[in-house]
């Protein structure tokens, strides 16, 4: 299992980058549609990391992925428009999800 990264800009792609995962940067909600079809369809991606301001671009798309598919997991991850640290939001994400506590 990996960790993919969606995100709305190269500064968060970079630090991922940084810690060994993967992604790409989206502009539009059309590519934001593409990209996770392409991603969900990847059965190594287990968890999807996707930047606050990329999902607000279709919450909607973002919830009905969410709501129907077990595979792959979607965590919002804040970026450096947003406040607060990543791996605790990763963490919250992933107890309210399955129950685990990290």
């Amino acid at each position: 299992m990996k960790f993919y990264l969606l995100s709305d800009n190269m500064d968060t792609l970079t630090g991922m980058r940084l810690a060994g995962i993967e992604g790409e940067v989206l502009h539009t909600a059309a590519d934001l549609r593409q990209a996770l079809d392409r991603v969900s369809g990847d059965p190594q991606v287990g968890v999807v990391l996707m930047t606050r301001r990329l999902m607000d671009l279709d919450p909607g798309l973002v919830e009905t992925h969410k709501a129907r598919h077990k595979r792959p997991l979607i965590a919002e991850i804040p970026d450096r428009h947003g406040a607060g640290d990543v791996s605790q939001a990763i963490a919250q994400y992933v107890n309210e999800a399955i129950g685990l506590k990290l």
